[in-house]
């Protein structure tokens, strides 16, 4: 191994740390920045991630600027028992698409980010394109409410303080107390729109998947020209989720009797 080559646990720790700060950014991120926040100096850090863009953990833009590598994706979606959630949800999703006529979208939350990690579109001339691999923030996307709200109170103040809540149209929230409450209502109804929070003239419906172990595992969701997103796909979409949470081992705890 060159003497120059990281080694041991500790590099470990620094790859750990430096992926960490990618997530925490919805766009590519420079080396500077990156090597402030992991506390590395330059050149250990230009080190350790061309080893992470050889592993395929990281990606480079023509910019200089990182972001995190597909391979993290295709990691990040393989859960208990080898199961891979996109190969579950598509034809659900296939389905949905079909009988709304609309692009839907399977996510994954990495950082302060929800990821696109799946897709279906419909087969019309004018709809929303949502790129694999494509991130956007927490607090303008209907999936990315709900998982806030599934975090809790005390993260969405953590994701306030690091974000800043920055705006992206003139509908995004970017008020703490309206935000805790706007998460707390998604999740207590069992789903979350975007009313062209992200994007203006583009309308989300989002639900959350669950896992086996109770825990969420990724979003499913309906993205429109905001036009033509109807209310009646909720139910749809809320039957879908629980429909994919069922088969990825979810088991909701029972309803207690009346007495």
């Amino acid at each position: 191994m060159p003497p120059d080559s990281p080694s041991g646990i500790q590099v470990i720790d620094r790859a750990a740390a430096l992926l960490d700060a990618i997530a925490r950014y919805p766009d590519p991120v420079s080396l500077k920045i990156l090597a402030a926040e992991t506390g590395l100096n330059v050149s250990t850090a230009h080190r350790i991630l061309a080893s992470l863009i050889h592993n395929r953990f990281v990606e480079k833009d023509s910019a200089g600027r990182y972001r995190l590598g597909l391979r993290l994706l295709q990691l990040g979606v393989r859960l208990h028992g080898n199961v891979d959630v996109r190969a579950i949800a598509l034809p659900i999703m296939e389905d949905l698409r079909d009988r709304f006529g609309e692009t839907v979208n399977l996510t994954i939350r990495e950082g302060d980010a929800v990821v696109y990690i799946e897709k279906a579109t419909p087969n019309r001339m004018i709809h929303v394109q949502q790129l694999i691999g494509s991130r956007a923030p927490l607090h303008v996307t209907a999936v990315g409410k709900l998982m806030l709200g599934a975090a809790g109170e005390d993260a969405i103040r953590a994701y306030a303080s690091r974000t800043n809540l920055p705006a992206y149209t003139r509908n995004s929230i970017t008020d703490l107390p309206r935000l805790i409450a706007a998460c707390a209502q998604s999740l207590a109804r069992g789903y979350a729109l975007d009313d062209e929070e992200a994007e203006m003239d583009v309308g989300c419906i989002g639900v959350l998947i669950y896992d086996g172990t109770g825990n969420v595992s990724a979003g499913l969701s309906v993205s429109a020209p905001i036009l033509r997103r109807r209310t009646e796909w909720i139910e749809d979409l809320m039957e879908a989720g629980k429909r994919l949470s069922l088969d990825l081992g979810y088991r909701p705890h029972p309803e207690p009797s009346a007495s």
